[in-house]
């Protein structure tokens, strides 16, 4: 069972910006005109040409966790309880929210034990399946650790100037990765890597 990150990021490294948040970076998903189907009531719909399309479902079959940070959760309104691609969300934090757990929710919280500790949730409610970390900060945590097999980018073509850097706080760098992919997409670059472990 493979633990991957995934983020949609700028040029120049970005991962959100302080005004615009993550709008430029996710054009990608409503430029097409394929639907991938998403569950939940939040009105999200992914649009992509057909190539991401096929890349988007071949994902989902795979996924079985997703992990993400408190910002993320706050961001996306906890998913109202149900992320659009229909599999568990383990969120790391301190403190769980106000309000949360909620019945009938897939959004689950880790608050002792760190990134591992929430990677080995996110295996169990996972089944066996691909546990995808999308935040950058908990990438970096799981690079750090060792802990991460995969890195997937979606490389957007735009520079934001300011933000969150995917890849800052990195204490055991240089790491060395093996590019598995390359599909070019509607204003984007989908990059696949592995990690090589030392």
């Amino acid at each position: 069972m493979k633990v991957t990150a995934n983020m949609s990021m700028s040029l120049d490294g970005f991962v959100n910006h302080p005004t615009d948040g993550v709008d430029t970076l996710f054009g990608w998903y409503s430029r097409g005109e394929v639907v991938t189907e998403t569950v939940g009531d939040q009105g999200w719909e992914f649009k992509t040409d057909a190539h991401e399309a096929e890349g988007l479902e071949d994902a989902k079959s795979s996924l079985g966790a997703i992990l993400y940070g408190r910002r993320s959760f706050e961001a996306a309104g906890g998913w109202n309880g149900l992320h659009p691609l229909g599999v568990p969300v383990v969120v790391l934090t301190h403190r769980i929210p106000e309000g949360w757990p909620r019945e009938g929710s897939s959004v689950h919280f880790v608050t002792e034990g760190g990134i591992s500790a929430a990677i080995a949730e996110g295996r169990e409610l996972g089944g066996g399946q691909t546990v995808v970390i999308g935040s950058a900060d908990l990438t970096q945590q799981a690079l750090n650790e060792g802990l991460l097999d995969e890195l997937t980018v979606d490389l957007v073509a735009a520079m934001l100037g300011e933000g969150t850097r995917f890849f800052d706080n990195l204490k055991g760098a240089p790491y060395e990765l093996e590019q598995t992919s390359v599909r070019p997409g509607n204003g984007v670059t989908h990059l696949g890597y592995r990690v090589v472990k030392r």
